[in-house]
């Protein structure tokens, strides 16, 4: 039996996660416009890293790889009965876990210090201090909107769950404009950790009526005598360890950011700002609208294994149409992508040119991230958690020592300027991607088979890019020194892109954009 077709999930994920994200980066451009790359910008980018490891850990994680699969499935065979008994059952573990969460991490923040940030001292570590100690109510808030999330997606309400982030992003910004031109730097820092405190809670209350409508009944208790409760448990301690792995990374990285000049923890955020973009447009948007349709798969073991590979190929090909001009943009126009998003007020063209080295670094394995999400997410709907957990550990272990290497001794080896070890953070962690891709690929291709290759189609992609990124540089070198970031970047990017679709495969530009709009594996694919 073939799964239920979603149409438009794709393109609902990446709607939602595209409205979140550009209020995001209008909160990058203001926040940048009052702190540039100061050491208070610095304080604040390490201690926001808290609640976004909860909101990462919970939602887009845990949540996603052990409620999901299970919640759809009762879903999909019209189970409601049970559906909301479970529902209930992991907001209740969810609200006691996070509760003890954020009182510990109030009491012990001073400990936490020295994991997040170990190279800060003085005003800048007692400031992250007391941003931490803000931020962790609204975490706790931030994890009970995941389960909205969760609920919302396996129900195909996609757009919601991920664009009320905004609320997140537009309190932060109000408090910016409101209080940015008068108040001093730390005042100010304090003041927007407050407001993101808000936006968690306005997050969570946006989503939680329809939640209630579309759960019923609702039963809130443990309910630890169902099945289904204890699949969810079982699943989410390896999920649970595998994606706190995964985080895990982000901290050491900036770690050893904070042992580098200062300024360079908030380049580093700067960047993956930027990165994370295309990640969650194309390879959260996919990999999200697919778990649960790929957990709602049934029939027979070979039935499911075709449905699979079929949605992981398809998958796997609009992930990489999108992702593969990206990375490109990233590594040879990343200084226009930077200066139109954050050149504004005290952070300069230097800050610009600098986050550029950083976020070329994380062009090296961009396509291997966004395409092993969905991967994950193949391994996730076959109740396979420990699989996926054993790679993160392998790819993080490397990552922290490449990382270590290409930061500190390879640059002082090579007699370059240090804050150049910031790009070297992220470029040794795109290689411990690949690693973790490749192996993810040969794991699932001995579950369900190996899909038919893409090596041909990907050859193109990537030759396209770089065609069309050609073409891009010999427009910047003749437009006139001193235009501004933005007009710059429109004159310089839009012919990149519109170069790219072209010249990819014209006959196909259509197909490849409705094959993501609708968001379904049914149908032929497209020609390699």
């Amino acid at each position: 039996m073939k799964s239920r077709r979603s149409p438009g999930a794709a393109a609902l994920v990446s709607a939602g996660i595209f409205l979140s994200r550009i209020f995001g980066l209008v909160r990058e451009r203001v926040f940048a416009h009052y702190f540039g790359l100061s050491p208070v910008a610095d304080a604040f980018r390490a201690a926001l890293r808290i609640p976004n490891f909860l909101q990462t850990l919970f939602g887009e994680g845990v949540l996603s790889a052990s409620f999901i699969p299970v919640y759809a499935s009762l879903v999909a065979q019209e189970k409601r009965d049970e559906a909301g008994r479970v529902a209930g059952a992991v907001f209740a573990i969810l609200a006691l876990v996070t509760s003890l969460l954020v009182l510990l991490g109030v009491l012990a923040t001073p400990l936490m210090i020295d994991l997040i940030a170990f190279g800060f001292e003085g005003a800048r570590r007692d400031l992250t201090i007391t941003l931490v100690r803000i931020f962790f109510p609204g975490a706790g808030l931030l994890v009970l909107s995941a389960w909205c999330l969760g609920i919302l997606n396996s129900h195909r309400r996609f757009f919601l769950s991920y664009s009320v982030p905004v609320l997140w992003n537009l309190s932060m910004i109000a408090a910016l404009v409101w209080f940015g031109p008068h108040a001093g730097e730390e005042r100010l820092a304090v003041i927007v950790a407050w407001a993101s405190v808000i936006g968690s809670g306005a997050q969570f209350a946006a989503q939680l009526p329809v939640v209630l409508r579309l759960v019923k009944p609702l039963r809130i208790g443990f309910a630890f005598q169902l099945e289904s409760v204890r699949t969810v448990i079982r699943n989410f301690v390896p999920v649970f360890v595998s994606r706190g792995v995964v985080q895990l990374s982000a901290f050491i990285d900036s770690d050893l950011a904070s042992l580098l000049p200062k300024g360079s923890v908030a380049a580093l955020a700067n960047a993956q700002t930027i990165y994370l973009l295309p990640v969650s447009l194309f390879g959260m948007a996919v990999s999200a609208s697919e778990l649960p349709a790929m957990s709602s798969v049934m029939g027979g073991q070979e039935e499911v294994a075709a449905q699979l590979r079929k949605r992981l190929r398809n998958g796997l090909r609009r992930i990489a149409f999108f992702v593969i001009p990206s990375a490109v943009a990233f590594i040879a126009l990343g200084d226009l992508v930077v200066g139109a998003i954050v050149e504004s007020g005290k952070f300069k063209h230097a800050n610009t040119l600098d986050v550029w080295s950083i976020l070329a670094g994380s062009g090296v394995g961009l396509l291997a991230s966004t395409q092993g999400r969905l991967y994950a997410s193949a391994f996730y709907a076959l109740r396979d958690t420990r699989t996926p957990l054993r790679f993160a550990v392998i790819r993080v272990a490397l990552t922290t020592v490449l990382g270590y290497l290409c930061s500190k001794p390879l640059p002082l080896l090579l007699g370059v300027d240090p804050k150049w070890g910031v790009a070297g953070l992220t470029a040794s962690a795109g290689v411990s991607g690949w690693v973790e891709f490749i192996l993810l690929r040969r794991a699932l291709g001995q579950k369900i088979g190996q899909e038919p290759g893409n090596a041909g189609y990907l050859v193109r992609l990537w030759l396209t890019a770089l065609l069309a990124a050609g073409a891009a540089w010999g427009i910047k070198l003749s437009l006139p020194p001193g235009l501004h970031p933005i007009p710059m970047a429109l004159a310089t990017l839009v012919p990149y892109g519109l170069i790219y679709l072209i010249a990819a495969d014209p006959q196909q530009i259509r197909t490849r954009l409705a094959g993501f709009t609708d968001g379904k594996a049914s149908g032929k694919p497209p020609r390699p």
